[in-house]
């Protein structure tokens, strides 16, 4: 009997984190301060788990350029490093922001580190993932365009460019 409350409780705590809106999951940010997507509430956002050592990390530069482009008018892209895929993403959030800031100048947001799949997968990947019909990210720079209203438009996979002309007028599109 108690382990049967025990999977009811279990799973309604599940189903409550996968259904809150996306400004209200706790973050933390790159500085391992506490935080949430609420600043961002009323813009376009790219979520897009990223890593250090991966033959995607030229991205980097592409992500600052649209969020630069775009920034003003909306816009921002959110950066999670992950270090699930091949131990990609090893350093500590001092290291990774170093990284970042040195070698692709980034200024839009980065967070703490976080996984993105499994068990221990974080509940902002568990809301996305579930609003795209995804069952697991499949590598570092996977790319969930969110619009205004914390509502996933577009996933992007690892490979497509953030500056790609599909990825340009999702945003553009999202933004009117």
């Amino acid at each position: 009997m108690r382990s049967a409350l025990f999977i009811a409780l279990f799973g309604f705590a599940l189903t409550t984190v996968a259904e809150k809106s996306v400004y209200e999951i706790p973050l933390k940010d790159i500085g391992n301060k506490a935080t949430s997507l609420k600043p961002h509430q009323g813009k376009v956002v790219l979520v897009v788990n990223v890593a250090s050592q991966c033959g995607l990390t030229s991205q980097y530069r592409a992500l600052q350029a649209v969020h630069t482009k775009y920034n003003a008018k909306g816009f921002a892209v959110l950066g999670f490093p992950c270090n699930q895929f091949g131990k990609q993403e090893p350093g500590t959030l001092t290291e990774i922001k170093e990284f970042c800031s040195k070698n692709y100048q980034v200024t839009f947001p980065m967070f703490a580190k976080i996984e993105v799949n499994g068990d221990g997968a974080h509940p902002l990947y568990q809301n996305l993932k579930k609003q795209a019909g995804l069952k697991k990210i499949g590598w570092n720079f996977e790319k969930f365009l969110v619009g205004k209203d914390g509502k996933v438009l577009k996933r992007f996979s690892p490979g497509t460019k953030p500056d790609a002309p599909e990825v340009i007028s999702a945003i553009e599109a999202a933004l009117k």
